[in-house]
């Protein structure tokens, strides 16, 4: 054998692991495919519960019947409080429920209404970004502590009554509260001493920092006195989450 014959041994060599490492691959690969196919049932893996709007949207849902439900129980519940046989224990139940927040109240009020900034605010301020354009979730909870600590008695957001243990979170520009999906502008009705409230706000750090951003970058915020105003009581689960409260 030449010195060119020795020379080329190791090239076809590499070639003949090369093909041999191809063919591996292809039957790697033939097994992936049948392994996909049994766990997708031949149908796609990413299926409806991928879409996160579809899946808020279908929970939202399941909610909704469920509140309906825990309605009609708490109503029947009421009217047996009202037989001889309930009586002393509807008024034990009556005064719990006022403190928790399961009546309905009324009095005067404050309507804050929150709203993000129109996207034009990109263009036409330096430096402004889309951050910068949506109501956060702490920006709500600037608010909504203020209101407490001004002396709130009792408080909406949005349609939903707020009690202690009641715990909202925000996703993009939407909320989420109770299950629920709502979308801006973001409304907080709250029953309570109005000029306390006012001046609570007007201390807040936080609403300080909010009221800031509706002058540079145009984030919406009105707040209107109600004479006097009734607030539901709360209709949901009084149960504590221990994955939401962790």
């Amino acid at each position: 054998m030449d010195a060119e014959g020795v020379g080329r041994r190791p090239a076809r060599t590499a070639r003949l692991r090369g093909r041999i490492g191809v063919a591996l691959v292809m039957v790697l690969c033939g097994i992936l495919f049948a392994t996909t196919a049994g766990l997708s049932d031949g149908s796609s893996i990413r299926d409806e519960s991928s879409d996160v709007a579809g899946v808020l949207e279908e929970r939202g849902r399941v909610i909704e019947d469920l509140t309906a439900e825990n309605a009609a129980k708490r109503a029947e519940i009421q009217r047996l409080r009202g037989t001889d046989e309930g009586a002393p224990a509807a008024a034990r139940t009556a005064q719990v429920a006022d403190a928790v927040g399961l009546s309905e109240v009324s009095g005067p009020a404050l309507r804050i209404t929150l709203t993000d900034a129109p996207g034009s605010a990109l263009g036409a301020v330096p430096g402004a970004e889309p951050d910068d354009l949506v109501v956060h979730q702490q920006d709500l909870e600037s608010y909504i502590n203020a209101l407490w600590a001004g002396g709130a008695e009792a408080m909406m957001l949005q349609d939903q009554r707020v009690i202690n243990g009641s715990a909202f979170r925000c996703a993009g520009n939407t909320l989420l509260l109770e299950g629920r999906v709502y979308s801006p502008p973001f409304v907080v009705t709250v029953i309570g001493p109005v000029e306390e409230m006012t001046a609570s706000l007007e201390s807040s750090p936080g609403v300080r920092v909010y009221r800031e951003w509706v002058d540079h970058v145009g984030l919406g915020e009105k707040v209107e006195t109600l004479e006097t105003t009734t607030l539901p009581g709360f209709v949901g689960s009084l149960t504590i989450d221990a994955e939401v409260a962790g």
